[in-house]
């Protein structure tokens, strides 16, 4: 599966547990949802994140919002992953897996 790009597209609910109380008035996704979301759609990735090779949050995601994240297996244990909210970039990232 190395290199084969899958993409997955789904909204964050307004309601999502995450939102409340983080930045109360100016609601934003963690960071950390977001990468979790990336290792709930990856099969096998499940399994855990031995390292965090890189993350970079570069906007906001907001209550309601669409996004879609795209994701590959590199050669090895790796997993890079990019979040985008239509032409918007969101986060991007390499996973090193167990």
């Amino acid at each position: 599966m190395a290199g084969e790009a899958n993409q997955r597209m789904l909204t964050v609910p307004a309601d999502h547990p995450a939102f409340a109380g983080h930045f109360p008035d100016a609601p934003i996704l963690p960071g950390a949802v977001l990468l979790d979301m990336v290792l709930q759609l990856a099969p096998g990735a499940g399994a855990g994140v031995r390292q965090i090779a890189s993350a970079k949050f570069l906007s906001p995601v907001l209550p309601g919002e669409q996004v879609v994240i795209s994701y590959s297996r590199t050669a090895g244990v790796g997993l890079r992953f990019c979040i985008a909210c239509g032409a918007r970039k969101v986060a991007s990232g390499m996973l090193v897996l167990q």
